[in-house]
This record gives C-alpha cells, structure tokens and sequence, in this order.
C-alpha cells in the first residue's frame, strides 16, 4: 500500500543487526511483530534502544503504526506495563471495537466485529491519555490511539504465502504445537490460507484510513 502510494521505504531489521535511524528523517514510522517479548533489554539490547525511538518520535508527533510486537513496544516506550497474559492469545478470532473505535476517524472504516490473526502471549496496560479502540474477551486492551500513534495487537496483514512460509519455520512450528498440539499447528495455518483474503482486506482498509487521516492530514488527526 505504501509503494502504491509512492512512498519511499527504508527497511531496518535490528534483530538482524541494521542500526537504528534517524527518525526525524522520516515522515512516519510502521514497526511490526516478532517471536521476543517486549521486556527482553537484557537479552536483546537493541530493544531499549527502539523503545526510546519511539518515544521521542511519538512525543514530537509522528505517526506511528505498530503490530504486535510493535503494539507493545509503543505501550513501553510510553510508560505502560507489558506482561505476560492468562493465557496465549492464540488463533483466527474476533476482536470488538470499543464506542470509541466506532468513531475513531482511522477505526471507524471497519464493522464492530473484525476477524483477526492472534498469536502472542504477552499484554500490556493503556498508556496515559491512551484511548481504547478494540478488545477481546481474554485481552481487553487490543487497539489504542495517542497522539498520532496508532497500534494494534493482532494481525491483519496475512496472506495464505505468509501461512506456508511460517508451516516452515521450526520455532514457529515448535511454538504453535507448546500452545495448541501437534494437530493444532497445522490447522491454525490452514484456517490462515482459508481466511486471509478477508483480514487483509480490513487490514487494507484500516492501514489506508491512517494514511489518510494521521500520514496525509495531521490536522484531522485524533489527539
């Protein structure tokens, strides 16, 4: 969506060792998911960089976009707790959209009820002045807003390649059988394939209403 819109991509893997930008050289920042916990400094320094990454730039008032892991991210770098929940979060499940997700200008684009990929174990608290867009009834806090930073849980950007891809990754494997049993892991990818078509196309839909509403217009921006 970004290519189609023209837009210049820069690409930083810091697990894979790429150094952290400059972020005001940057219009907007996308940061997506990942198997480690937010709370891994110890193991995985550059995470503590990243989270003040972000929340310098969210502070000045860039947009933001996390999935997942990124999601979490946001809430630490903001102050927020990021926890380990009840229990893993794992499957094609619905999430709810809050009243105040009903009329987020971002938000609003997608029907009260959205179909989602989950697969996390970890939570976190609402930062301050965070408002709640979504939940589901084990993870309350599944989408918030502030600022001009936006984030959100699960996955919509799914697709049925992105499925047999991970059916070949053996942590994701060994991690989807712990949680759901040997016969679990490959239907949870097979549920993937049959739905992915629909989560991406809300995915498109709420990732198009951000660029238009926080990347092209901060003046219409939630704050």
């Amino acid at each position: 969506m970004l290519r189609e819109r023209g837009a210049e991509l820069h690409r930083v893997e810091l697990d894979e060792g790429d150094p952290l930008p400059d972020w005001r050289e940057f219009d907007s920042i996308v940061a997506m998911g990942g198997p480690m916990s937010a709370n891994d400094d110890t193991d995985l320094p550059w995470l503590r960089d990243e989270k003040r990454l972000i929340a310098e730039a969210v502070d000045a008032g860039i947009p933001y976009w996390g999935v997942c892991l990124g999601v979490q991210l946001l809430a630490a770098s903001l102050g927020a707790r990021v926890y380990p929940g009840p229990v893993p979060e794992v499957g094609i499940l619905p999430v709810a959209l809050t009243l105040d997700g009903l009329t987020d200008p971002v938000f609003a684009g997608l029907p009260r009820e959205v179909l989602t990929l989950q697969w996390h174990g970890d939570t976190f608290d609402l930062p301050h002045n965070a408002v709640r867009l979504a939940g589901s009834p084990a993870y309350p806090n599944q989408a918030f807003r502030v600022r001009r930073a936006y984030g959100v849980q699960f996955h919509l950007e799914v697709s049925a390649e992105m499925a047999r891809e991970w059916a070949k990754v053996p942590e994701y494997v060994s991690s989807l059988e712990r949680t759901l049993g040997a016969e679990g892991g490959p239907a949870f990818l097979a549920a993937i394939e049959e739905r992915a078509d629909e989560m991406r196309a809300d995915g498109r839909t709420l990732f198009e209403r951000w660029l238009d509403h926080v990347v092209a217009s901060p003046a219409t921006a939630a704050s």
